[in-house]
């Protein structure tokens, strides 16, 4: 989801870390299971893939793309059916053999290869450089999330696309025109939902709480990116 560089976050890896290896590095400090208590590392983390968390981001993904196809055809349908009242009982099997499903493979695929691991990490190195429920962390932690998260999110999201769609040589149109509105579209989101998890939910339910809140979004991103 792109690399923090410089400040006190460390030197090795992405934002300080080995991407999915957040013990190798402390052998030495963590020798016995009760050490890694405090860390919100979970049995995932040894150097494995994040699967479950890659897996609920491409459902999410998917859900939320689905959203966005079913409202774009709906639209098309009430207009069409103001022009022709009498094929109004076509609506669903027509909307159903209309879905785009390499559109939705395309969002399935940046959730679980890019969103769902990249965004493991990034909470993980939060809670771990920052793991005291204070009111200065919060701040911190919905600062980060989007100044260098939510920038890092909207980059590699539209360059999936369009490399997907064979179109990178208009990857920096797109970032003009629509890079910044969605952004700031994003702070007026994602702030207070960042506060609400941070402060208010516990470590262990913070994903499932981001997830579920990642529906709404995805179905944004993928409206945003099919224009």
């Amino acid at each position: 989801m792109g690399s923090l560089g410089g400040g006190g976050f460390g030197h090795n890896g992405i934002w300080g870390m080995r991407p999915f290896d957040s013990q190798n590095g402390d052998k030495g400090r963590r020798k016995s299971p009760k050490s890694s208590g405090s860390s919100p590392a979970s049995p995932e983390a040894g150097g494995r893939f994040p699967v479950k968390q890659a897996a609920t981001a491409a459902a999410l993904a998917l859900t939320g793309d689905t959203i966005a196809q079913v409202r774009e055809r709906w639209v098309k349908n009430k207009a069409l059916q103001n022009q022709h009242p009498s094929d109004s009982h076509e609506d669903l099997t027509w909307s159903l053999m209309d879905h785009n499903w390499l559109r939705a493979l395309r969002m399935a695929s940046y959730g679980f290869l890019l969103y769902g691991p990249g965004s493991y990490v990034w909470y993980q190195y939060l809670d771990r450089c920052m793991p005291k429920q204070t009111a200065q962390n919060v701040v911190i932690k919905v600062v980060l999330n989007q100044i260098v998260l939510g920038p890092c999110v909207i980059a590699v999201v539209f360059a999936w696309n369009n490399l997907w769609l064979g179109k990178l040589a208009e990857l920096p149109n797109k970032y003009q025109k629509d890079a910044l509105k969605t952004l700031l579209f994003g702070f007026r989101f994602w702030i207070p939902v960042s506060v609400i998890n941070f402060w208010a939910i516990p470590l262990q339910a913070r994903v499932a709480f981001m997830s579920m809140n990642s529906i709404f979004w995805n179905f944004y991103l993928s409206s945003t990116m099919s224009k």
